[in-house]
């Protein structure tokens, strides 16, 4: 019956009532032939070992719940003792002649085997549920580590927040995929989607309902493409891998599905695409060239779609060449630091230096700034060139000097992602030390739009930069929606107007105006005032008129190397102040 119960619990779950009758009938046996054997064996004055076996073998083998236990156990010891109630302890009546006479000896159950019963009634009744905890406590450990692999096996392929695929999925399935034989590469197409202005949405409406919306839009886009790869790349990322033709279609009406979710938050939906070329099977490779090609329209009003082009492939090729070379560039002396004129209004001279970076490749040659630091700001790796360029500072400081040259403050620009990635105050006092730059002659340059998030955390590091003895400058004033909101939040010790100020000069009355009352502005909140882009002689005397402290721009000088502007000093182009 065991062997027939073993082989009928193997079956399926719907056999499951059939196997439990075929071990309750076995333990009935056992426990019945348990009780016959001992009570025959009791009767020569035999112990009764057999009938404790299968009170065992059924409590802790077969039926282990201490409720049943209980049960089984009570129900066999009582009919246990009743049926040798009428007899007598054989075993030391008649023991030597092996003779008994019932009618002589009085029938009944001693005090001491009711002691010695109870005793292991409930000895047996212990064993039962001790075993039940130790089963149990396994059960449960077996059962939480099948959970949990299958909690692993399920978010290794599936993202958590929305229930789609994962990245991780995705691309082990798009490499098989894009592999296959069977597979028409001409026809499929890599789709990468950023919900733009997300981040305003949870600011708005907190992060429950950003999450909210992710699931909603990923569930979206996942009965949108069906038949095809999509995962969820990162935040408000998705990644389908599709066919191409009719993907237009399901794309504008995923657009329109994201207007319907927005609520007070004006969303939109970008869309970056890229078609592998030839045998390409690089999945990560195809994923980035949609992103980029997404990146390309972003900010770009009425354009939701770009198809990756040769254009962009060499924009594309440019960024990555960046990226995986800043290091070396950095070590083999290729970022130069390009020094611009700053001039006082008050007697012509220059009164400091803006460092600019500049980056000269053995391959593209001489790069601008445009083309390198908001790629290196992406890439979170900006903290590494503005490192570099306060050291060369120092150093050409030190140099100057040394070798009794003229020098004068220079104004350093720091992003705000470098006192996010390193400990850019600490450095700064670092390299002033070591090449022993006074800290007069180090401005630092904070952008104003750097300024609009994070506000607790870059005032904590602005005032930092204070309490360490550094001129703080407020750049691009105006080229911002928070510009007053900045002037109340944080102490500045110079404003930097913006050059789009001095745009449209002469043909628009209002620019001098607002430059007027900026400068005033200024004054009152005990602020020096310096303006950018400045190109002529009649922009530079009405600066100096309305009594702006300091200019800068091409009319001066354009930013060049510290051994060029030395020679505007020395042909008198650039005039000095006494005490440089």
């Amino acid at each position: 019956m065991m062997i027939f119960s073993v082989l009928l619990m193997r079956g399926s779950e719907d056999r499951k009532w059939q196997s439990l009758s075929v071990m309750y009938v076995f333990s009935f046996v056992c426990i019945n032939f348990g009780i016959i054997i001992s009570v025959n064996g009791y009767a020569k004055g035999e112990q009764m070992l057999t009938f404790l076996t299968m009170e065992l073998f059924v409590v802790c083998l077969l039926v282990w719940r201490p409720i049943w236990g209980f049960i089984v156990l009570t129900t066999s010891y009582l009919i246990f003792y009743y049926r040798i109630s009428g007899m007598i302890d054989l075993s030391t009546v008649g023991k030597f002649t092996g003779v008994v006479d019932f009618s002589t000896v009085e029938t009944g159950l001693g005090d001491g085997i009711k002691i010695n019963g109870f005793t292991m009634w409930l000895s047996t009744l212990l064993f039962c549920i001790a075993n039940y905890n130790k089963t149990l406590s396994q059960a449960q450990k077996d059962e939480n580590l099948e959970e949990m692999n299958t909690y692993l096996s399920r978010i290794s392929v599936e993202d958590e927040l929305t229930g789609i695929h994962n990245m991780v999925y995705f691309r082990s399935e798009a490499e098989k995929l894009l592999n296959y034989v069977t597979t028409d590469k001409e026809r499929v197409i890599f789709l990468f989607f950023d919900i733009e202005n997300f981040k305003s949405y949870n600011d708005k409406y907190g992060f429950y309902a950003g999450n909210e919306l992710l699931i909603k839009f990923a569930h979206e886009i996942n009965n949108s493409f069906k038949g095809s790869l999509v995962a969820r790349y990162s935040d408000d990322h998705f990644v389908v891998l599709t066919q191409s033709e009719g993907s237009m279609n399901i794309i504008e009406m995923l657009s329109e599905s994201i207007h319907h979710l927005q609520g007070e938050v004006q969303l939109s939906l970008k869309c970056g695409a890229y078609k592998p070329i030839g045998n390409e099977s690089d999945v990560s490779h195809a994923c980035d060239r949609a992103r980029f090609a997404c990146n390309n329209i972003k900010k770009h009003f009425g354009r939701s779609f770009c198809l990756y082009d040769k254009t962009l492939e060499e924009r594309f090729t440019l960024k990555q060449y960046i990226v995986n070379n800043i290091d070396n560039a950095i070590e083999s002396d290729c970022i130069k630091v390009y020094y611009q004129p700053v001039v006082s209004t008050k007697d012509g001279t220059v009164c400091g230096f803006e460092a600019l970076a500049r980056w000269k490749d053995p391959n593209y040659g001489l790069l601008p700034p445009a083309m390198f630091i908001e790629v290196l700001e992406e890439y979170r790796q900006i903290h590494k060139l503005d490192m570099c360029i306060i050291e060369n500072v120092c150093r050409d400081y030190r140099n100057a000097v040394d070798n009794n040259e003229p020098f004068v403050p220079v104004s350093l620009n720091f992003s705000r992602l470098d006192f996010e990635l390193c400990d850019i105050v600490g450095y700064l006092g670092k390299m002033a030390d070591k090449y022993k730059v006074p800290k007069s002659y180090l401005d630092v340059e904070i952008t104003e739009s750097a300024l609009t998030e994070q506000q607790n955390f870059l005032q904590n590091a602005t005032k930092k930069l204070h309490e360490s003895g550094y001129s703080i400058w407020l750049d691009d004033f105006g080229s911002g929606y928070s510009s007053l909101n900045v002037l109340k939040d944080y102490n500045f010790d110079v404003m930097k107007i913006d050059m789009k100020f001095l745009s449209g000069f002469d043909d628009n009355a209002k620019t001098k105006t607002i430059l007027k009352n900026v400068v005033d502005l200024t004054k009152q909140l005990g602020m020096n005032s310096l303006t950018e882009g400045v190109e002529t002689a009649e922009q530079f005397k009405f600066l100096e008129s309305i009594g702006c402290d300091k200019v800068q721009g091409f009319y001066f000088s354009k930013p060049q190397p510290y051994e060029e502007i030395k020679k505007l000093i020395t042909s008198g182009k650039l005039k000095m102040p006494s005490n440089a």
